[in-house]
């Protein structure tokens, strides 16, 4: 059988020399085979390559949702223990409104879902019971003076005792409520553990209560603070201070100037930040500072 041959002249410029080149018909086939095996490979690794970024766009997609479901966990978290101290609080106040007007303890009953539940309810159930507490206190104080009951005698002498800081630290205006709000820096929900009384700059502040000064330091957010124990599981604290006036182990009574209204750490303007503890827990000093008012007539506090 003849074999087939393609045969290709080339020659060097127009002068050159021409030359012939005799390819076999089956080296072409053998060309054209490895041509297409090597696009086909070539598409194949393609492909591939473009599968694995889709792949790790996935796989990265997938992480930040899950970095995005961990913070907002992390968030309702804290929104959780923060409404388990309100509502600890709620209780707590409920107990002691209960016990001075005589009535039988109950429990509190919450219905429907969590979801259902929402900050304004809370916040309003604890204003109007911490108003109902303040005007139980003042009819169980004026029955006892009067006729000489001494069934509430024992919160009624508590609230009078040298250890409750039933006492303003500071004149002035109440800027920032207790509980949640919206943070001044951030613009995000926050829960605010004490209140802001607004004052001037330099002023003095007071001891509510007897007690004995446990630290005075600059702490984070708080600026220069001051913690005081009174004992009984209370505890204060007044933040964002110019100064102090105590020292650490120092014992102080009521009336006693500690420190001085400043705008030290995380402060907009000059005012103080104060908290009441018990035992640790923060608890919400306007009822304190109400029942001030309510038994002495004391100052405008603002809104």
């Amino acid at each position: 059988m003849q074999k087939r041959f393609y045969i290709l002249f080339v020659a060097r410029g127009d002068d050159g020399t021409l030359r012939k080149i005799s390819i076999p018909v089956h080296y072409l086939y053998v060309f054209a085979i490895g041509a297409a095996i090597g696009f086909l490979s070539l598409t194949g690794i393609a492909s591939s390559y473009t599968r694995m970024l889709l792949k790790v766009s996935q796989f990265n997609q997938l992480r930040t949702e899950k970095d995005q479901l961990k913070s907002s966990y992390s968030r309702l978290e804290q929104v959780a223990k923060e409404r388990d101290v309100q509502v600890a609080s709620l209780g707590s106040i409920a107990s002691e409104v209960s016990a001075l007007y005589g009535l039988k303890s109950e429990p509190i009953m919450v219905t429907g879902s969590s979801d259902q539940i929402h900050e304004a309810d809370i916040t309003s159930s604890l204003d109007q019971l911490h108003a109902l507490r303040t005007s139980a206190l003042t009819g169980a104080t004026m029955v006892g003076l009067t006729m000489g009951l001494t069934r509430n005698a024992t919160t009624a002498d508590w609230i009078r005792a040298n250890s409750a800081p039933n006492v303003w630290p500071v004149e002035g205006q109440v800027t920032g409520s207790f509980g949640e709000r919206i943070d001044p820096f951030n613009g995000e929900g926050a829960f605010h553990s004490g209140v802001d009384i607004g004052s001037t700059y330099g002023k003095q502040i007071i001891a509510p209560a007897d007690g004995v000064v446990i630290a005075t330091e600059t702490l984070g957010g708080y600026g220069k603070i001051i913690m005081m124990d009174h004992g009984s599981g209370i505890s204060t604290r007044y933040g964002h201070l110019s100064g102090f006036a105590v020292t650490s182990g120092q014992r102080v009574q009521r009336g006693d100037v500690i420190g001085y209204v400043g705008e030290s750490g995380r402060s907009t303007g000059p005012h103080l930040h104060y908290e009441v503890r018990i035992n640790g827990t923060p608890v919400n000093p306007y009822k304190y500072l109400r029942m001030t008012l309510a038994h002495s007539g004391g100052f405008s506090t603002g809104s």
